[in-house]
């Protein structure tokens, strides 16, 4: 492995059935003000809302809510939950869903005690906090976006129809725990958990593009993409299929808590490209990612010949009798091109409501980072955006 890094991760995890019991005793350990934040209310249905409830009321806790946190949370979501937070003069915020509910959360929590916009402060600017941050638990109920053991957030501004993350350097960002029950994400309808797939396997993809020396956060990755491959044919052929599930809910974790960053540049065009999309089309985030991917990764391709060898190689089993090494590689992009199918992600934008009268905007909404074996201009966003259409 090249370069030096460090890895701290201080979240802690609960995993397994049952996970929530372990809810009363955490709860112990914070002031007696928390917030509950969750999505549209699938929770009340599915009687998660009732076992986080119960624990609250176990631990004698004055509660109040912030419900609706909507898929793509909004700047002015985020306002709102800023002031119910400071009203009830917050000692914890908790966060029940998916990861756009945790994301929200901690975006909350680093606004609480700020005076300035937080839209404007931490994803305009991309500033770091510079005031009291408050402590952020989450109980997932959806997988996909690593979200329970990061410190990203990702907030969309209607207004601009910009969708931009923020991934804090201030470890108290980082949920202080998390729970994770695989039957809670049981409940979610197919295609949420279909995105939610996708986005884990895309996770990977990006920080495994990367570099060109033998890194062992490679031969990780490797084995997490594979885990999903096989957890995401189960779980689309039997979603109630708890090997499956829980396999995905632990590599989620595992995707995006920076481990299989250490020692990597990365590469996040596919997510740049994918959440300006949202912010045009408000559409689900795993299916945005997986709409460009294919385009994308072909583009790249040719400046990172070895890499997409090794992952045709290494993580689809291809055959490298009588191929060059870029036909190798082609046919491992072929590879996953079929089991994005055999799984049911969109596989173009127009699925998603992109018009050609949006490319230029979105390719506007697009950052150009470097760290991946192409870094690309505007004009080639805007190419490989027509070729996902």
């Amino acid at each position: 492995m090249l370069g030096n890094f460090s890895y701290y991760n201080p979240t802690k995890l609960y995993f397994g059935e049952n996970a929530i019991e372990n809810l009363p005793g955490e709860l112990e350990k914070y002031g007696p003000n928390v917030v509950l934040i969750y999505g549209g209310g699938s929770i009340k249905k599915n009687g998660i809302y009732d076992d986080v409830v119960s624990a609250l009321e176990k631990a004698g806790k004055n509660v109040a809510e912030i419900p609706g946190v909507m898929p793509n949370p909004t700047s002015g979501k985020l306002r709102e939950g800023v002031e119910i937070a400071r009203a009830h003069n917050a000692d914890l915020l908790l966060a029940v869903g998916g990861g756009s509910v945790c994301d929200y959360s901690k975006a909350v929590a680093v606004s609480i005690h700020c005076d300035d916009d937080p839209w404007e402060k931490y994803y305009l600017r991309q500033e770091e906090p510079d005031c009291e941050i408050v402590p952020v638990a989450c109980v997932l109920t959806m997988v996909g976006t690593g979200s329970e053991m990061n410190a990203g957030t990702v907030i969309t501004d209607p207004d601009s129809k910009l969708k931009i993350g923020h991934v804090y350097a201030n470890e108290e960002v980082f949920p202080r725990f998390s729970i994770l029950d695989p039957r809670y994400t049981m409940t979610l309808p197919k295609e949420q958990m279909v995105a939610g797939i996708y986005d884990i396997f895309n996770h990977i993809c990006e920080q495994y593009f990367s570099g060109y020396d033998d890194s062992a956060s490679d031969y990780i990755a490797e084995g997490l993409l594979r885990a999903v491959i096989k957890a995401g044919r189960d779980s689309v052929k039997d979603p109630q299929n708890y090997e499956a599930r829980s396999n995905l809910m632990w590599t989620a974790t595992w995707a995006l808590n920076t481990l299989i960053s250490r020692g990597k540049s990365t590469d996040w065009m596919v997510h740049m490209m994918g959440q300006s999309v949202g912010g045009y089309t408000n559409a689900t985030h795993g299916m945005t990612l997986a709409a460009v991917s294919m385009p994308y990764y072909r583009y790249i391709l040719p400046y990172g010949v070895p890499k997409f060898q090794r992952f045709a190689r290494n993580v689809w089993d291809v055959d490298l009798y009588g191929l060059s090494d870029e036909e190798v590689a082609l046919e491992g992009l072929s590879c996953m091109e079929k089991w994005m199918k055999e799984i049911g992600v969109v596989m173009n934008l127009t699925e998603l409501g992109v018009t050609e009268d949006m490319i230029e905007g979105i390719a506007d909404g697009t950052f150009l980072l470097e760290g991946g074996y192409k870094p690309l201009t505007r004009e080639e966003v805007v190419e490989i955006l027509r070729e996902s259409m």
